[in-house]
């Protein structure tokens, strides 16, 4: 065809079909297409950059559009990775890039956070906000204990990231505490503030009777919260009672509580525990000496008694590998996650070895994110 610009093209197309039609086809279509459909006509732009359009498409789309977000350090290697495929696909991945962030901070970036598209990044101590779909970003401002010298003796070791639907909001929680029995500070130990998007701005949360610090039994220093049934959560060691809990942030009503681990934890030998999210269900993975690590779900939510434990999967036909920690299961059922270096694999539900591949080289330990593609940007 000859002559034309793409925008008269995209309004002959709008002549033809009614424009509800339209809109219909452009909500069952990828992120992707619709990031490069946003040039074809002024309308077709600016259907496509609605809120209200996005929060659709999301709506529809969400459960068909989850992928792993990939970051092996120190370089990055950067991959979006289509987890029900291959691993030894490549046309099942996709390169992505962190340009909004200084080259100097490229080897100390962890992802904290994910919720409805939202990645949380902290890149040595800033705090970003980014869309690996459309490549939309901001960066947090500093927090008032990063900001108060005073403050200097608490240290962080909880990052959490969702969205309260009631305000249509998303908040960032952080948690700190000072290691020190006796502060100027009085009896607290454990301070906690959350940022809102919507608002541009951190308040501190009344947490005075809070007593948490992070986990010895866990596999990370700063830990990223769960999200599940609109509250994050989090593997703490609680001071007042002086055990192992998960605790919880409900983002709507702001407040904490806590839930149990297994009784049977109780009684294991062993100083590595990880939380995380299967098939949404909260889960535990529980790491033995010899590179094995049981799989325990909550199969009912807030119920300690539900804690099952489901399978045992072995690492010990990875090379190299540390431990298997589980992220998601995979369309066919598979468990699918990282050899705890830089290296992802999947195993059956019979806990059999299916797919390894290794990304990057180096001591580094890879970065993980399960993610749902989405053009959802942030509240104005």
């Amino acid at each position: 065809m000859k002559g034309g610009s793409s925008s008269s093209r995209g309004t002959k197309m709008t002549a033809i079909l009614p424009w509800e039609l339209i809109i219909e086809i452009l909500l069952m279509l990828p992120v992707k297409s619709l990031v490069r459909f946003k040039c074809v006509c002024k309308s077709w732009l600016s259907l496509l950059s609605d809120p209200h359009f996005a929060i659709s498409h999301f709506q529809r789309l969400s459960s068909s559009s989850t992928r792993l977000l990939f970051i092996g350090l120190p370089s990055p290697e950067i991959r979006s990775i289509d987890f029900n495929a291959s691993l030894h696909d490549d046309s099942a991945s996709s390169t992505l890039n962190l340009n909004f962030l200084p080259p100097s901070t490229h080897h100390n970036v962890q992802i904290i956070g994910s919720c409805r598209g939202l990645l949380l990044l902290n890149s040595c101590q800033s705090l970003w906000v980014w869309n690996p779909s459309t490549g939309v970003h901001r960066k947090l401002s500093s927090t008032p204990i990063e900001s108060n010298l005073m403050q200097a003796m608490f240290f962080t070791f909880l990052y959490g990231f969702g969205y309260d639907p009631l305000t249509d909001d998303y908040l960032v929680v952080k948690a700190s505490y000072n290691p020190m029995p006796y502060n100027p500070l009085g009896s607290a130990t454990t301070r906690v503030e959350f940022f809102s998007l919507r608002t541009n701005v951190w308040r501190d949360y009344e947490a005075t009777h809070l007593s948490y610090m992070n986990s010895f039994s866990g596999i990370k220093g700063i830990t990223e919260g769960s999200l599940l049934n609109g509250a994050i959560h989090w593997l703490a060691f609680c001071r007042n009672g002086s055990m192992d809990v998960i605790v919880v942030f409900d983002l709507t009503e702001r407040s904490f509580s806590e839930i149990l681990l297994p009784v049977e934890f109780l009684d294991y030998d062993s100083d590595f525990f990880d939380l995380g999210v299967l098939g949404d269900l909260l889960s535990i993975c529980f790491a033995e000496w010899d590179q094995s690590v049981e799989i325990w779900v909550m199969e009912e939510y807030r119920v300690q008694s539900s804690w099952t434990k489901t399978i045992v999967v072995s690492a010990e036909n990875i090379p190299a590998a540390m431990y298997f920690f589980p992220i998601c299961y995979t369309k066919d059922g598979d468990i699918f996650g990282t050899d705890g270096w830089t290296g992802l694999a999947k195993y059956n539900g019979k806990g059999q070895l299916q797919e390894h591949r290794s990304y990057s080289k180096g001591c580094y330990r890879s970065q993980v994110a399960v993610y749902t593609e989405s053009l959802l940007s942030f509240p104005m």
